[in-house]
């Protein structure tokens, strides 16, 4: 890991990203996807593992593996579904994607946007609701979904 990024990569990814990614990775657990390779066992190459990774993003290679297909019970009981783990490999490869997307897409986002950000729950999403609803007496609810199935003229369906 002694250079940073080597000349003549098509993309611009810095072994210290590939690094943090994996750090953030092992932080989170996880179980092992399809290889049967578990974080430890990652760790125990872990030098060749990251540059592997590092390479083949950098170079335009990357292919990501078939993801290990898990069934869970449902929160309220009610069946399975299913549930993709992917291995800790792709895991940091797609952790440097993550990164990368929220840096640029993050300023852009309408700050009332609740789902699926850093710092951001369903729960502050209630509470700005809640404070809205003592300054006006008017709400409007939007199905997007049930909008774009009654828009025959939208394109992009």
């Amino acid at each position: 890991m002694d250079e940073l990024k080597l000349p003549g990569k098509p993309f611009d990814i810095s072994k210290i990203e590939v690094w943090e990614a994996y750090r953030q990775v092992r932080e989170n657990k996880g179980a092992a996807g399809v290889d049967g390779q578990s974080i430890e066992d990652f760790e125990k190459d872990l030098k060749n593992n990251l540059y592997r990774i590092w390479n083949r993003m950098s170079s335009g290679s990357y292919f990501p593996p078939a993801v290990k297909a898990v069934e869970i019970p449902k929160s309220h009981g009610d069946g399975t579904r299913m549930l993709g783990v992917p291995t800790v490999a792709d895991r940091i490869a797609q952790t440097v994607v993550a990164r990368r997307l929220e840096a640029k897409v993050e300023p852009i986002f309408h700050p009332d946007s609740y789902g699926y950000r850093p710092g951001r729950s369903a729960l502050d999403a209630v509470a700005a609701c809640r404070q809205r609803s003592w300054r006006r007496n008017w709400v409007i609810d939007l199905d997007v979904q049930k909008f774009l199935d009654a828009s025959s003229h939208c394109s992009f369906r």
